[in-house]
């Protein structure tokens, strides 16, 4: 089942990107996927964004967390992780390696995760964090990277007048 986020954010997503309903796709847990049918070979580049409120934020636990979640269901090793943002923002930024099975094929992915630590722009004291992901197989990935930092770059509190 799709969910919401703890927070309202605003963002641009970009061009060649369409937005697809969570649950339509095979995307339970999230709060927005968009697909990208041009990449599409046996997998569509896809990048998602989900997000919890959080007690704890410490942002390298759930990266580790993310890892393991999906250890459960394929092999996944860490190709790279470090912080991002600033002490306004901070954020993680981590690369995995996943080989997995889809209709009983083998497949390649990889994953950029971003996490990115945020306060509601109604509600200082309500902190969450927001993940954004890109998932994409190794040959998509030239195709669809810029377009995953752009669409991070852009994100942002929702404007708190805008209701």
């Amino acid at each position: 089942m799709a969910t919401t986020l703890p927070v309202k954010i605003e963002f641009s997503l970009p061009e060649g990107w369409q937005p697809a309903p969570p649950d339509e796709v095979g995307a339970p847990g999230v709060a927005f996927i968009a697909l990208h049918p041009e990449s599409r070979d046996g997998f569509t580049a896809n990048i998602t964004i989900a997000g919890k409120l959080y007690e704890e934020t410490d942002l390298v636990s759930m990266a580790d967390a993310s890892v393991q979640r999906l250890g459960e269901a394929a092999t996944v090793r860490v190709a790279e992780r470090k912080e991002v943002g600033n002490a306004e923002a901070p954020a993680l930024a981590q690369t995995l390696r996943i080989s997995t099975s889809l209709h009983g094929r083998l497949l390649e992915l990889v994953q950029s995760q971003v996490y990115l630590l945020m306060q509601d722009v109604h509600d200082p004291t309500r902190r969450a964090v927001i993940e954004l992901v890109l998932t994409a197989k190794p040959t998509q990935l030239d195709l669809v990277v810029e377009d995953f930092k752009d669409f991070v770059r852009s994100l942002r509190p929702a404007d708190p007048s805008a209701g």
